[in-house]
């Protein structure tokens, strides 16, 4: 099953609707040219909403970093959003839930964004 990202806007931040697996090959090239569109667009608060992802391999795990990095050179803020069981294992055993800024519900990801309502 190929890589599906529907975007849409909520407040000020940018959601990306992920479906399917990110594995080597042609859906981590989608993840990226997305992420990377939107940062070139001026689009710096973007949540990858996980919740339809129901695989995650190694290359996939580097695509989420060099997109965090991405976004995090540009001047912005990445964050993952309602991880399925098996996405969140593998976060945890490669320790990146501690690189990760991880939600489990989308109003709490998208206010996250403003400091103000955060502190």
């Amino acid at each position: 099953m190929p890589l599906k990202i529907d975007t849409r806007e909520a407040s000020h931040v940018t959601i990306l609707d992920i479906q399917g697996r990110i594995i080597l090959g042609p859906e981590i090239g989608a993840l990226r040219t997305a992420v990377h569109d939107l940062v070139a667009q001026g689009r710096k608060k973007i949540i990858l909403n996980l919740a339809e992802v129901d695989y995650l391999d190694s290359s996939g795990v580097g695509e989420l970093v060099a997109c965090f990095t991405t976004v995090r050179n540009a001047g912005g803020e990445l964050k993952l959003l309602n991880l399925t069981q098996k996405v969140h294992d593998v976060l945890h055993v490669t320790k990146l839930y501690t690189v990760f800024d991880i939600k489990d519900d989308e109003f709490t990801a998208v206010k996250s964004f403003d400091y103000f309502f955060a502190k």
